[in-house]
C-alpha cells in the first residue's frame, strides 16, 4: 500500500508526463506546419511515448492500492522562433523531469517503499536516455549552424532517429 505522500509525489509525476506528452504534440504541431516532416514525425512519437510513461505510473498507483488522478490537459507556453529553440526547450524540460524523478526516488527511499524504488529505476534509466538524445539533437543542430542543406538533412534524418521502445507492458 503506497502511504499518501507517496502517493501525491506519484500523481504529481503523473500530471508531469501527461504535460510532456502535450509538449510533444506541440511541438509536432508546430513542426508540421514549418515543414519540418521529419522533425513532427519525431515529437508524434515523442508524444505517444510520453504518454506511456503516464499510463504505466497510473496502472503502478493503481496496482499498489492507490487512487491515480488523470491530470487536466493544459495548452504549452512553448518559444516557437526556431527549431533550435524548440529543441533547446526540449532538453531544459527533459532535465526538468529527471529531477522531478529523482526526487520521486528520494521519497520512495524515505518511506522505505523499495517496491516503488525498484518501479522507478526504470524512469530513472530512460530519463538519462532522453536527456542523451536531446543532447545529441542540440549538437548536431549546433554543426548545421544556418545550413539550409544541413537543416534539410537534419529533417530528413531525424524522422529515422533510434526511438526508444515503449513498455508494452504497462
Amino acid at each position: 500500500m503506497l502511504s499518501q505522500e507517496l502517493q501525491a509525489a506519484l500523481n504529481k509525476q503523473v500530471k508531469i508526463e501527461g504535460d510532456s506528452s502535450q509538449i510533444y504534440l506541440a511541438m509536432a504541431s508546430w513542426a508540421e506546419n514549418q515543414g519540418f516532416e521529419g522533425i513532427a514525425t519525431f515529437m508524434y512519437a515523442q508524444s505517444d511515448e510520453e504518454r506511456m510513461h503516464m499510463l504505466k505510473l497510473i496502472k503502478y498507483i493503481n496496482q499498489r492500492g492507490g487512487e491515480a488522478i488523470v491530470p487536466h490537459v493544459e495548452q504549452p507556453t512553448l518559444d516557437h522562433t526556431s527549431f533550435k529553440t524548440l529543441f533547446n526547450q526540449l532538453f531544459e524540460h527533459e532535465v526538468f523531469v529527471s529531477k522531478s524523478i529523482n526526487e520521486l526516488v528520494h521519497v520512495s527511499l524515505q518511506e522505505r517503499d523499495y517496491a516503488t524504488h525498484n518501479f522507478l529505476q526504470w524512469y530513472v534509466a530512460e530519463q538519462i536516455e532522453e536527456e542523451a538524445t536531446a543532447r545529441t539533437i542540440l549538437d548536431k543542430i549546433n554543426l548545421i549552424g544556418d545550413d539550409k542543406g544541413g537543416l534539410y538533412l537534419f529533417d530528413n534524418d531525424i524522422k529515422n532517429f533510434p526511438q526508444q521502445q515503449v513498455n508494452q507492458n504497462i
